[in-house]
């Protein structure tokens, strides 16, 4: 039978929201680390405790909270979705390229929100985990993501 331990019980006043739009530009497909970006907007905010979020604002791109050691984790992840969800399925949407429709499926897999604690002014981020924008069309884009943070800040 499995050991389960509480941590010390941690009580905070949720007293501040901030937002930010981050603009990212993708060079096609392939994972964007994000990580850098969302730890500068804790530290822009003051976060002290509470918790962040982001939002991607598209159909066709995905967020995913990963591995951040090997690369290869990614290249691998990459192959995984594209046999799910391969450009010559036969899909009835294609007017915006073989690439579209599977581009939806995949994000509709990884998903387009992610929510970390925050814990001392830092994202309580295991060991290896980074956060990732996950373009899934061939060409570049510009993304937009919403950050915020709510809770405790100093």
């Amino acid at each position: 039978m499995a050991r389960i331990s509480r941590g010390e019980l941690r009580e905070s006043t949720v007293t501040r929201r901030f937002t930010a739009m981050l603009a990212v530009d993708t060079p096609g497909r392939g994972f964007t680390d994000i990580t850098g970006a969302v730890a500068d907007f804790l530290i822009a905010a003051g976060a002290s405790e509470g918790e962040v979020s982001v939002f991607c604002r598209h159909t066709s791109a995905s967020l995913a909270i990963q591995e951040n050691a090997d690369p290869d984790v990614r290249v691998d992840l990459l192959t995984a979705l594209d046999r799910l969800a391969p450009e010559d399925a036969g899909w009835a949407h294609d007017m915006e390229g073989p690439d579209d429709m599977p581009a939806h499926v995949k994000a509709m897999l990884s998903g387009i929100s992610l929510s970390v604690p925050v814990i001392g002014g830092r994202m309580a981020l295991g060991t290896w985990q980074g956060l990732y924008l996950i373009e899934h069309r061939a060409r570049p884009h510009q993304r937009e993501l919403v950050v915020a943070f709510v809770g405790e800040a100093y």
